[in-house]
């Protein structure tokens, strides 16, 4: 399955303002990926997925509930879009999650 950077590109980062951190690495250029642009899902998408819920909780990570339900911990990030939350330390106590069941089809509604 693609990863979220499958289909970002690489850029050459010569710009002005990053010329002290790349002295401080002592490079001239720095290549990185762009940051990818996800779709989120519509209420009909939503609704036409399955689902199942979690109660955010003490000790909870991501990358733990991916390895559960999608049996890759790398695919963290699908939940965390899905629920439209950029990180773990957005995601309070008692917050419910919706976690898509068929991680295929979420990458098609996320259109990565």
């Amino acid at each position: 399955m693609p990863s979220r950077y499958t289909y970002s590109r690489i850029v050459t980062n010569d710009v002005d303002y990053y010329e002290p951190l790349r002295n401080k690495r002592g490079v001239k250029k720095i290549v990185q990926q762009t940051t990818p642009i996800l779709k989120q899902p519509t209420a009909i998408q939503r609704t036409q997925m399955n689902t199942t819920r979690h109660i955010w909780k003490y000790g909870d990570r991501l990358y733990k509930l991916a390895d559960k339900y999608y049996g890759d911990s790398r695919y963290w990030w699908v939940i965390a879009w899905w629920n439209s939350f950029p990180t773990e330390a957005s995601i309070t106590l008692g917050t419910p999650l919706s976690i898509p069941l068929n991680l295929e089809q979420a990458l098609i509604v996320l259109e990565v």
